[in-house]
This record gives C-alpha cells, structure tokens and sequence, in this order.
C-alpha cells in the first residue's frame, strides 16, 4: 500500500511537471502532484471512452505517465475555461 502510494506521488508529479510545462502552467511540486493524481484518473477515464482503446494498467510506466499527462492537460484547459467565465 505504502509502495503504490510513492508510485502514485512519482507518477503525478511527472505529469504534472510535464502537463504545466505543455500548458504552460507552473503551479509548484504540490500543486504538480495533485493535478497529476486528478490527471491520471481524469486521463484513464477519457481512455475507456476511446473504443479500441485498452486502459493502461497503474505503475511507474510511459503509458501510465502518458495518460496521467494527457488527463493533467485536460484538466488545466478546463479550470482555465472555468476563470474565464
């Protein structure tokens, strides 16, 4: 349990390095972190509704990483819609 939760926080925090670097959204390791973690499920869920597309399986992986990423990107684009309006 302890080990899938380190693998989570490594997880997100790539992501959201990666997604704020795509974005250009700079909110700080935390802020990282937690935009990744939503990433990730926000991205796993957007998988599933892909058809032909198979989820990835959780872990310290590209593909997992990618999703996350993906997920994080969607996630900034829409809370800066969200200011917006």
């Amino acid at each position: 349990m302890l080990l899938n939760l380190v693998v989570w926080l490594i997880v997100g925090a790539i992501a959201g390095w990666l997604a704020g670097q795509i974005m250009g959204s700079r909110q700080g390791l935390v802020g990282n972190i937690i935009l990744g973690i939503i990433g990730s499920l926000v991205g796993g869920f957007v998988l599933t509704l892909l058809p032909g597309v198979q989820s990835v399986e959780s872990g310290l992986s590209l593909g997992h990483i990618l999703t996350a990423t993906v997920g994080a990107i969607i996630v900034i684009a829409v809370v800066r819609a969200l200011r917006r309006a």
